[in-house]
């Protein structure tokens, strides 16, 4: 597929949700992708379109011919992604020594939940435990309520399969300078942390209470915040600065408004802007704030937000096998991706991909006979 990436050859080892996602980035931009699937394998997830862009080779990588079969893999391409516990990889002699030995030039990714050191290394975990331990689950939801679970996005994705893809291109631009590779270990916990960077330094100078639902961020202020209109539905308010607040008060008829900058009169104003909004629907909201910096906008369902106006312009999302899905980003305008290709089933791509690394028809049949591919 072409793209910035395009000539960029990655081996992965099937696995879930955040190093198939920081592989689809990396296959979006163009990136060559053989994704080794379990023999007989198949989705773990219904549904799930990760593995958009991909090429499969069906592998039992328990069996030595197996193991094989994948440094061959590797000896010709730039990146391996593995997404098991640590060790894993190691005793099935697929591990950073043996691939690195095979493939000196080669960038080793490994994507866990608590990384390969620490007492819980080894531990089982989702991404819910590691925002947890990481503090970026606490400071999400309202005053007075539990925390709320934000999906998977801030462990699986933001933390996980995007840090992942953004070490693996550090090190391979580190390897046009020393000619070597090397092991990236990206870890869920570390990621989540660092997405949390912006709130320890507002802490830092007392601007971050620690209370949940309190804060400038959180939907303690009224001016940040979701609110019901008159349909049920909701939209969304985010006129911190001066300029856009003072555009939401004429939008809304506010102009008696209570001083926003003391939070005593945050309930106030609170209760006025949420009785503004419930006179109308969300979407003449929607169409009332169109050419103005109010920064108020619809919340759309996932399955809206492809005929938004703005993302439909844009192209932010495109079909793929008959499923709506975002569009590969970022964007660029000398090399853009193409459109992504629908994931493949398990196996499909075994016989091209051997041809490649040289193996006879008779070689592939052997081996299928024998349990080591599909």
């Amino acid at each position: 597929m072409p793209g910035p990436l395009e000539g960029l050859k990655v081996v992965e080892l099937a696995g879930l949700a955040p190093a198939p996602f920081g592989c689809m980035v990396l296959a979006d931009l163009g990136a060559s992708v053989v994704r080794v699937d379990r023999v007989g394998g198949a989705p773990a997830v219904p549904g799930d379109v990760l593995g958009r862009g991909r090429r499969s080779i069906g592998v039992d990588v328990r069996r030595p011919e197996g193991a094989e079969l994948v440094l061959r893999l590797v000896a010709e391409s730039d990146v391996l992604v593995e997404g098991f516990r640590p060790g894993v990889t190691e005793r099935l002699g697929i591990g950073p020594a043996q691939c690195l030995a095979r493939n000196p030039r080669l960038v080793y990714g490994r994507m866990t939940g608590w990384g390969q050191s620490g007492p819980l290394a080894d531990r089982a975990g989702h991404d819910i435990n590691y925002i947890a331990v990481a503090g970026a689950l606490e400071p999400i939801g309202r005053a007075g309520q539990p925390p709320t679970v934000p999906l998977n996005l801030v462990g699986d994705f933001g933390g996980g399969g995007l840090l992942l893809a953004l070490g693996l291109l550090a090190a391979l631009y580190e390897r046009e300078r020393s000619g070597r590779g090397q092991v990236v270990d990206a870890a869920m916990v570390d990621g989540a942390a660092l997405l949390t960077t912006f709130l320890h330094g507002m802490s830092s100078v007392g601007a971050w209470s620690g209370g949940r639902g309190g804060n400038l961020l959180d939907g303690g202020a009224p001016f940040y915040d979701v609110y019901e209109a008159a349909d049920g539905r909701y939209v969304s308010v985010g006129a911190l600065e001066d300029k856009f607040y003072a555009e939401l008060v004429t939008l809304l008829d506010l102009a008696d408004a209570p001083d926003r900058r003391d939070p005593a009169h945050w309930p106030e104003l609170r209760a006025r802007i949420a009785a503004a909004i419930a006179t109308r629907t969300r979407d003449e909201w929607a169409a009332l704030a169109e050419g103005t910096d109010a920064c108020l906008a619809p919340v759309l369902a996932p399955g809206e937000a492809p005929a938004y106006g703005h993302n439909a312009e844009r192209a932010t999302f495109v079909e793929v096998g008959g499923v709506p899905q975002p569009a590969p980003a970022p964007r660029f305008d000398r090399t853009p991706a193409g459109e992504p290709t629908a994931p493949p089933t398990a196996g499909a791509d075994t016989d091209e991909v051997l041809a490649g690394l040289g193996l006879t028809g008779d070689e592939v049949a052997a081996l299928r006979s024998a349990g080591v591919v599909a």
